[in-house]
């Protein structure tokens, strides 16, 4: 089954060029571990997934692709006929002469009106090019005006033409500092609006694919370039075939609905987060070697601590002495809200993970409180893909000795400040994913966790592992910004920008209530 891509706004059209660009590069990589016939299995797949073929036989991508300036459509159209390996099509693009002036207001309220007809014609041509549609897959940002408004404009529609296809939206959440004034304006229209009429929003922050691209890609400039590369890996580790659960000789036929029978199993659940490891630069992978077991461990350990990325020990070591030079001050930290005594410090911490005796005033690992603690990350559905040589040999249930894992789970734990949380599943190490401490109350384990795999490798790495996550993840940052717009609209801040072009002060309040509940629903798991 297909799907057809739907490129929003400035950063829609960019990431959308490098998602295609790594689908169709990994497809046709001649590194992919595996035997030829499996090979052109999982390149027959692809194409049909994303890839369409002209007479000439360049592959053409299955996209769409809408901006209210042409600057940014003409140089993609450009860059990906220059590739020489695959294109878009010769009329599937939309552009005018002037923006959006990052105004939610106006992309929503005058430029989808206006335009309406003539985007949704463009959609239509594509999906009849289908013998079978997916759905679709729309990205776009939230803190601008074309990508956000009329990209919240765009996915009602679909909702309205076609509402048994899968609607997902891909969302780049901005940075914390401040890209655009009225970034957290446009940030909780788009999300509520999104709310509505979207069947998942899958969620990357700025900010997070800035400290990957620092940390573990070693990248001393950072271009949008590179972000958007970041994110085209993680998208296309993803979205690439994978064999279903019941069979290792037939890849999966519809990605979007697979994604939302395992990952969403209530429409007000529907915030979804990606990771996936290992991340690194060509240099540094050529010094390293992966096992699966080693993977998963890490992979566990971020959803666990809410982890972004995967941490360098050797940051840890170093954040565990800045904390033990502080308390050698006098300093008194804090873990979970609660205050740690002196013996609870990062110095007698250090001697329980040399293996001495355990934190006074904690429970023994092991024995920890079966309530869990409310810092914990709770999942509602977790979605592990794996991917390279060997990977029918991973066991995402038989996980490193419970003594490995205490050690690298506290350390993690440190640096997140769920020391606690850390230490209650230290009990239930041996379930690995399918630990009902990770899970909601109301969701059985075995239901709410799944596992795909393929023995394709992806990308230029011999294993990889991605993560995708139904969880409390996001909470935290869609709380701070929907507080960020609250403390401007309630001093009326630049309100007269959205008025103007048809809003109401009502609008933003039915905003702030949705994505309230949006908050209490989450946090209540």
């Amino acid at each position: 089954m297909s799907i057809v891509t739907v490129q929003l706004g400035q950063c829609g059209n960019q990431i959308g060029f490098e998602v295609f660009d790594a689908l169709f590069r990994d497809s046709h990589c001649s590194q992919g571990l595996c035997s030829k016939r499996e090979n052109e299995a999982y390149q027959a797949s692809c194409k049909e997934r994303f890839f369409r073929e002209e007479e000439n036989g360049v592959p053409v991508a299955r996209a769409v692709l809408v901006d209210m300036e042409p600057k940014v459509i003409n140089q993609t159209l450009s860059k990906a006929a220059q590739s020489g390996r695959w294109k878009y099509g010769q009329h599937t693009s939309f552009c005018q002469k002037q923006g959006s002036g990052n105004n939610w207001a106006y992309g929503y309220s005058v430029h989808g009106p206006k335009h309406e007809e003539s985007i949704m014609n463009l959609i239509q041509t594509e999906v009849e090019k289908c013998d079978s549609l997916s759905g679709f897959f729309i990205l776009m940002s939230m803190a601008g005006g074309t990508g956000s408004g009329l990209g919240a404009f765009i996915t009602q529609k679909l909702q309205d033409q076609y509402s048994s296809s899968l609607k997902t939206n891909q969302i780049i959440w901005p940075y914390g500092t401040g890209e655009v004034i009225v970034q957290n304006y446009n940030s909780i229209l788009t999300l509520s609006h999104l709310y509505r009429s979207s069947d998942a929003l899958l969620i990357h922050e700025n900010d997070a694919i800035h400290k990957i691209c620092a940390k573990r890609m070693n990248i001393k400039q950072i271009s949008f370039r590179d972000l958007n590369r970041v994110l085209a890996h993680q998208l296309g580790s993803v979205l690439q075939p994978v064999y279903s659960e019941d069979s290792s000789s037939h890849y999966r036929r519809n990605p979007l609905g697979d994604l939302m029978e395992h990952l969403v199993p209530h429409p007000e659940f529907k915030m979804l987060g990606v990771r996936n490891i290992p991340q690194m630069s060509a240099e540094s992978l050529a010094y390293n070697t992966f096992t699966w077991a080693g993977l998963l461990k890490h992979l566990r350990q971020m959803l666990i601590s809410s982890a972004k990325m995967e941490e360098v020990m050797s940051t840890i070591l170093m954040r565990i002495l800045e904390r033990t030079r502080a308390e050698s001050q006098g300093l008194q930290m804090e873990e979970g809200g609660d205050r740690i005594a002196p013996e609870g410090s990062a110095v007698e911490l250090g001697y329980r993970l040399a293996g001495a005796a355990p934190l006074s005033g904690l429970p023994p690992i092991g024995k920890a409180s079966a309530h869990k603690d409310p810092h914990f990350n709770t999942s509602l559905a977790n979605l592990v893909i794996l991917r390279g040589k060997e990977v029918h040999g991973a066991d995402v249930d038989a996980l490193p000795p419970s003594s490995l894992w205490s050690r690298v789970d506290l350390l993690t734990a440190i640096l997140s400040g769920r020391l606690r949380s850390i230490l209650f599943l230290s009990s239930s190490l041996t379930t690995g994913f399918k630990d009902p401490a990770l899970y909601t109350s109301w969701l059985e384990p075995v239901d709410a966790f799944s596992v795909w795999k393929t023995q394709r490798a992806f990308d230029k790495y011999e294993k990889s592992a991605a993560l995708v996550s139904n969880s409390q993840l996001l909470v935290k940052p869609l709380d701070m910004i929907v507080g960020k717009a609250w403390n401007m609209f309630s001093s009326k801040a630049y309100i007269h920008q959205y008025t103007k072009f048809g809003m109401e002060e009502e609008d933003f309040l039915d905003s702030f209530t949705l994505l309230e509940q949006v908050v209490a629903s989450y946090g209540s798991l």
